[in-house]
């Protein structure tokens, strides 16, 4: 077991290894406190954007389904006629600049997350290691964006948000313990305006749920749909460089896939160089986030999009939040 993983399993209960590392994340936790009270105390300035900006994160380490709310958010509100503009960090990424996500830009440069937002949604992203950076930025080069959406940024004080939506998957709180003994960002609970359940099994009572499931079909570099039924009854290579890879194996093969050998890879693993080890002659699939970086080293792969659609009591309290604000413009 790698040690991520060993982390993640530590992180479900309050054994011998989260036990070891309680006293580290007292530690992290009064400096996290300390940092929230330099921004109440105005010590650290927090900036504020003229557009209504949506903060989709999480509190959990080891990624709780959030770049998918991120898409299906933004595509909610453009089907509603607004202007949608995106901003992130860009985790992951080589460089440490402020600049616009294009169609060609190389997800080495741009992070993989936010070229896939772009990609997905046509959106305009923008990233910068600060996000009021990039939400300056994208209003300069788009004046007309009349939302933000922030890809992840719950913890990030310097981006004066109007909503918050915190992102679960079924881990819930794990242990309740901080990092690195357990797997929360900050203490919980602590408020937020909507709730969201990214798993199959809801954590808490409150707040809403979404479905999830792989699309019926493969995208092939060149766009093309490939049905996932041709694929069916004959081996193939799965392969997740993403937090879970677990999860997305367990749902190809409950899409009917015979998994002849499946790859898991560190989340954001960097494709440069990358040579396939398995059998060249079986077709290798992956999830899309991994497809606009794998599709560099392997153009024959094939990535299995995932559908992921909240519930529409959300949407409802989302629209609800989003016009009670001052100086809303509505499409």
């Amino acid at each position: 077991m790698s040690t991520g993983a060993r982390l993640q399993d530590a992180w479900l209960r309050r054994g011998a290894l989260a036990c070891l590392l309680w006293p580290l994340s007292q530690v992290y936790g009064a400096l996290f406190a300390l940092r929230r009270a330099f921004y109440r105390w105005g010590w650290q300035k927090t900036g504020r954007v003229p557009v209504p900006v949506i903060v989709v994160g999480n509190v959990i380490a080891g990624g709780a389904g959030k770049t998918p709310v991120v898409m299906a958010v933004v595509r909610h509100l453009q089907a509603r006629g607004l202007r949608v503009g995106v901003v992130s960090r860009g985790y992951g990424r080589r460089t440490d600049d402020c600049r616009e996500v294009r169609a060609d830009s190389d997800p080495q440069d741009v992070g993989d997350e936010p070229a896939l937002i772009h990609h997905a949604t046509g959106a305009p992203v923008f990233v910068a290691r600060q996000r009021i950076e990039a939400a300056r930025a994208l209003l300069e080069q788009h004046p007309a964006t009349q939302v933000i959406v922030s890809d992840d940024g719950l913890q990030h004080l310097a981006l004066a948000r109007d909503i918050e939506i915190c992102v679960f998957d079924d881990r819930g709180v794990g242990n309740g313990w901080l990092l690195p003994a357990g797997p929360l960002r900050e203490p919980w609970p602590r408020h937020c305006d909507l709730l969201l359940h990214s798993g199959e099994r809801p954590a808490f009572a409150e707040g809403y749920t979404a479905t999830r499931e792989l699309a019926p079909y493969a995208l092939a570099k060149d766009c093309r749909r490939i049905p996932l039924d041709t694929l069916a009854g004959q081996p193939v290579i799965a392969l997740a460089a993403i937090a879970r890879p677990e999860a997305f194996f367990t749902m190809l093969r409950a899409r009917g896939l015979t998994l002849a050998d499946t790859l898991a890879l560190p989340d954001h693993h960097d494709f440069t160089g990358w040579q396939r080890p398995a059998d060249p002659a079986l077709p290798l699939v992956c999830t899309e986030k991994d497809a606009v970086k794998l599709w560099q080293q392997a153009p024959h792969a094939l990535a299995v999009p995932l559908h992921f659609e909240p519930s529409p009591a959300f949407f409802a309290a989302l629209d609800a939040k989003l016009s009670s604000l001052d100086g809303y413009q509505a499409a």
